[in-house]
């Protein structure tokens, strides 16, 4: 085990960030605009979302680099500028977190699959490792792979970041089947934990998917076919299209009330994905603090 993951259970549970999108969409983020370049253009924005899960509670916070590998930043014209944006990300979360945080940079999917031959295993190794290498020049001190489907696409991520000796999650997204117990591509938490021990992962997870009601049972599985750490950031209960707008049906209380049975369920890292904000992760804090 990594000893900085080591370190860190040594706490009953530890408590991560939230969601990053909404938050800076309310600070003013265009439709259809780029929000991991904002790690440029707007960075004291970037910081304040930050700095609020830090005031929160959170003892990991990610980086807005969520879709800052090269292939995702092409839909914007900007895979040139992928390495100054996830160092850039990784500076402007260490700047927040001081001491008072830990900053693990956030990878996510290229949007594209291996199976389909619409990216190929030598691409992606490219983007996840120039990623990677930018967050580690930015100064943070693990990774998130995060809201992955395809193992393929997980495995590669993994492999192309182990290279630098930090930490890494590798979170899968379960969002389909019956109950939602399967990724968009079939893979079952008991084909994922399998696999991705296998593949070196330091601890593995679930986030977003369809909210805390469904990812108890999810983390339930991780935990009975694995001894790694898990990390668990749901979304903030079901999304609604409500006037057009997409709206979760959690409330900070709520979403926190489950986090008793999230942790009984095996989880060691909770924090929040998508509809979650520092209200929820404030909330999170409290119950779990009161539990220990």
């Amino acid at each position: 085990m990594h000893p900085l993951i080591k370190g860190l259970l040594t706490e009953p549970t530890v408590v991560t960030d939230g969601a990053w999108g909404s938050q800076i969409q309310n600070l003013g983020l265009a439709p259809g605009e780029c929000p991991d370049n904002w790690n440029l253009v707007n960075p004291a924005a970037i910081e304040q979302v930050a700095s609020s899960y830090v005031a929160a509670g959170s003892r990991i916070i990610l980086t807005n680099t969520f879709g800052a590998n090269r292939i995702m930043l092409e839909r914007h014209g900007l895979s040139d500028k992928a390495p100054a944006i996830n160092k850039a990300g990784a500076m402007i979360s260490r700047k927040a977190a001081h001491d008072k945080a830990l900053v693990f940079g956030s990878i996510g999917p290229t949007g594209k699959m291996v199976f389909s031959g619409e990216v190929s295993e030598s691409e992606l190794n490219e983007a996840f490792a120039e990623q990677a290498v930018a967050l580690a020049e930015g100064g943070v001190h693990g990774f998130v792979i995060e809201t992955m489907s395809e193992l393929a696409e997980a495995r590669i991520a993994l492999k192309a970041v182990q290279r630098l000796g930090l930490p890494v999650v590798v979170s899968m997204t379960y969002d389909s089947g019956k109950g939602f117990e399967r990724t968009m591509m079939g893979i079952t938490p008991e084909e994922a934990s399998e696999e991705l021990k296998v593949a070196g992962a330091d601890v593995i997870g679930a986030n977003c998917g369809m909210g805390t009601e469904y990812i108890v049972s999810i983390c339930s599985r991780l935990r009975s076919t694995t001894n790694l750490p898990i990390w668990i950031k749901p979304n903030a209960g079901l999304p609604e299209v409500i006037d057009g707008k997409v709206t979760y049906n959690s409330t900070p209380e709520s979403f926190a009330g489950y986090a008793l049975k999230i942790q009984a369920a095996g989880a060691n890292f909770i924090g929040g994905c998508c509809g979650t904000n520092p209200e929820y992760i404030r909330a999170l804090k409290r119950v779990l603090s009161q539990k220990a």
